[in-house]
């Protein structure tokens, strides 16, 4: 520590898994240098350690290379190469930053201390990342292994504890779970590194998940979030909530992991954490699917497909795009599913392409990188080279400048002459210059002049606009409330129309219902007195007696007289007046003018239905009644078409209208729907009805023609043969 300036940051983190094994696989992410350590030796080198930790990389490498070519000791170049290797790292050009690293080895030379020491220790740990991003873990494991053994010889703890964690992510990745824990618990008593122990904590609490050991590994868990929450690692804290919410899922718990990916979220928004945040949504994404909630599901992955394509997340687009495909599929939404397949492939082969372009990148990268140490290896040369040349030349500059004193002696005669002239070119140059100063000023007044005009202008009409503006403002908001106060008027009126229209409906209903009380009191009163005594006087009948049997008689057709007087009297005026067409056509005509309903009327054939049983026209008068009060009341419609067919000795009434309509499944029968399935029953006729919401109400009725007037005609010749009996006897 004490010949390195500041320190070398690690992001220890190994991501858990989030349930997105197209973005993060085995549930895991690398090491990534935060930082870059500075030497407290030579100032060029400190310089260029602290450009590099600024953020200005590229200027950083241009440098290291120009300090690679110039002469310098091994100290140095061994510090610039492992510059470059980290640069290289960073960047993911794996084979640069072995060879830039391997390098900073080669001439780390210089006699055993501490600083030799540390820059052994951190090549060999950026070898050990370098070999485990690809892939070589067992080179990796063997680097991290000599890296520990050069910490611990001079007691560089931060550096051990580095190696340490760098070894047990290796022993993890190897599947040595054993040891990777063994070692991540040893990295817990590095008390100066919280990231080392927030680290050791999440992958500990990965490892136990792996092993099914949910107990544990929800302690270890919960460790490293107190941790996160005490430092304000906020991303520590969604990582941690991530692995809570996974270890919750797989124990079959979709509530509880639900609310931990939502506390994720919510700390990733805001936190800024962009890439952690889609991964906090397409999580809840997926315990909404393990829950069978689709369209919830559809909606949180739809945000975080809007913020990959905001920051450029190809991979998490993909995956977004396959999980949408799942929920279409299992909504038998096989269209859809195509579609989000379709796109899905196109992300693919565009991340494909892109890994084609960053491998031609690294190829060019390693290229220029030879062709650069050629370079460098020329340079030298041509140093040495005009060393020795530069050693001849200084011989011949030393009779150069001899030669030259000569001759400024001769030349200095000649400049005292042209001094003399140029002193009076001076003088006429001065007086030019004042006229010209003169003039200058004149045009400069003139600007102001012109400058003080144009601002006068503008600050008058500034105000002008403003004001012109608020006017504008005020009309607009004028001729809003204008439109708005039309609108709400219209709609008073409608309402006023509607609720007219419901009296004389409610008046004409109460009509109804006095004369069927009249009716009654006539059935009671009359018939009911007669037909009891008739019975009375049977019941005394003899052959003798046949006075009372012509009084019998006269009682029968009195009662009869008095049956068709209440039905003459049921029948309506206008239907005895005019024919049945034209009555039902005026009643239309007159509800659509009350209610601006436009109704569209088709009878057909119209002799057939003028010609249709009493009963019938009138009970079929009843139900368009009925029908077209429910439309007023309740469908919100402007538009209905009635069809009244008489074909094959059916009566057919087809009503439409293109209002709201109603869930037929879920409401409840009224008292007029069971009155018209009463009426309809009455004349043995069938009743279909068919509605949805937003699309209207259609009701078709059928009534047999034939069965109806035989029951009537059976009927009436029942009453005339039991009077003609009577009769007789």
């Amino acid at each position: 520590m004490a010949i390195w300036s500041g320190r070398l940051y690690l992001l220890i983190f190994a991501f858990l898994s989030f349930g997105l094994q197209a973005q993060i696989e085995n549930k895991k992410k690398t090491f990534v240098v935060k930082k870059m350590p500075s030497l407290k030796q030579d100032p060029k080198i400190l310089a260029l350690y602290d450009l590099y930790n600024k953020g200005d990389e590229k200027k950083a490498y241009k440098k290291a290379h120009l300090l690679l070519k110039s002469k310098a000791d091994n100290r140095s170049i061994s510090s610039t190469n492992l510059l470059l290797a980290y640069y290289f790292n960073k960047r993911a050009v794996i084979d640069s930053s072995i060879y830039y690293t391997n390098q900073a080895l080669k001439f780390n030379t210089v006699v055993n201390d501490s600083l030799k020491s540390r820059l052994f220790s951190l090549g060999y740990n950026l070898l050990a990342i370098n070999y485990q991003k690809k892939g070589l873990l067992n080179e990796s494991k063997k680097w991290h292994l000599k890296g520990i053994e050069a910490s611990q010889k001079y007691n560089e703890k931060n550096l051990f504890y580095t190696h340490m964690h760098g070894l047990a992510q290796t022993y993890n990745e190897l599947g040595d779970y054993d040891n990777a824990l063994k070692l991540f618990k040893q990295c817990l008593e590095c008390k100066d590194d919280n990231e080392i122990i927030l680290g050791s904590y999440i992958n500990i609490g990965d490892i136990y998940s792996k092993l099914k050991d949910y107990d544990n590994a929800n302690i270890f868990y919960k460790k490293g979030k107190v941790l996160s929450e005490k430092t304000n690692n906020n991303q520590g804290r969604v990582i941690i909530l991530l692995g809570l919410g996974e270890n919750y899922k797989l124990q079959n718990k979709p509530q509880e992991a639900l609310k931990v990916f939502q506390e994720a979220q919510l700390i990733a928004d805001k936190s800024e954490l962009n890439q952690l945040s889609i991964v906090c949504r397409s999580s809840i994404g997926d315990t909404f699917i393990l829950m069978k909630k689709y369209s919830d599901a559809k909606l949180i992955f739809s945000e975080a497909l809007q913020k990959s394509v905001h920051f450029g997340l190809l991979q998490n687009q993909s995956y977004i795009y396959d999980e949408l495909r799942k929920i279409a599929i299992l909504q038998d939404d096989y269209k859809s599913a195509y579609s989000f397949f379709e796109k899905s492939a196109r992300i693919k082969d565009s991340i494909t392409n892109l890994q084609k372009i960053k491998e031609i990148n690294e190829l060019e990268v390693k290229y220029k990188t030879a062709q650069k140490q050629k370079e460098i290896e020329a340079l030298k040369f041509e140093n040495e080279a005009k060393k020795l040349v530069l050693a001849n030349q200084e011989e011949a500059i030393k009779n150069m400048l001899l030669q030259e004193e000569i001759s400024n002696k001769n030349n200095e005669n000649t400049i005292l002459a042209y001094q003399n002239s140029s002193n009076k070119k001076r003088n006429e140059i001065s007086l030019l210059k004042k006229d010209q100063q003169l003039k200058s000023l004149e045009i400069n007044q003139q600007k102001k002049i012109r400058w003080f005009t144009i601002i006068a202008f503008l600050v008058l009409l500034v105000p002008i606009i403003g004001l012109l503006f608020q006017y504008y403002k005020r009309f607009k908001v004028q001729h809003l409330l204008n439109i708005k106060q039309v609108e709400i008027t219209s709609q008073k009126i409608d309402g006023i129309l509607k609720d007219q229209e419901l009296e004389l409906i409610k008046a004409s209903i109460s009509g109804q219902d006095k004369e069927r009380q009249r009716i009654s009191q006539e059935l009671h009163d009359s018939i009911g007195g007669n037909l009891a005594a008739i019975k009375l006087q049977v019941n005394h009948l003899n052959a003798s007696n046949f006075t009372n049997i012509q009084k019998i008689s006269l009682q029968l057709d009195e009662t009869y007289q008095q049956v068709r007087s209440i039905s003459h009297t049921l029948l309506p005026k206008k239907f005895s007046q005019n024919k049945f067409l034209e009555v039902l056509e005026s009643y239309l005509k007159n509800i659509s003018d009350a209610s601006k309903i436009k109704i569209s009327f088709i009878p057909y054939p119209k002799k057939e239905i003028n010609e249709l049983d009493e009963d019938i026209q009138i009970e079929t008068f009843k139900i368009i009644q009925e029908l077209l009060t429910n439309t007023i009341k309740h469908a919100k419609a402007s538009e209905v078409e009635i069809q009244l067919n008489c074909i094959e000795n059916i009566v057919n009434l087809l009503f439409e209208d293109n209002g709201v309509g109603f869930d037929a499944a879920k409401s409840e029968k009224g008292i007029g729907f069971i009155n018209l399935e009463n009426r309809i029953k009455k004349l043995n006729g069938s009743f279909v009805i068919d509605s949805k919401l937003k699309r209207g109400t259609i009701a078709n009725i059928e009534i047999p023609v034939l069965e109806t007037k035989s029951k009537n005609k059976i009927k009436g010749i029942d009453l005339r043969n039991q009077l003609d009996e009577l009769k007789s006897n």
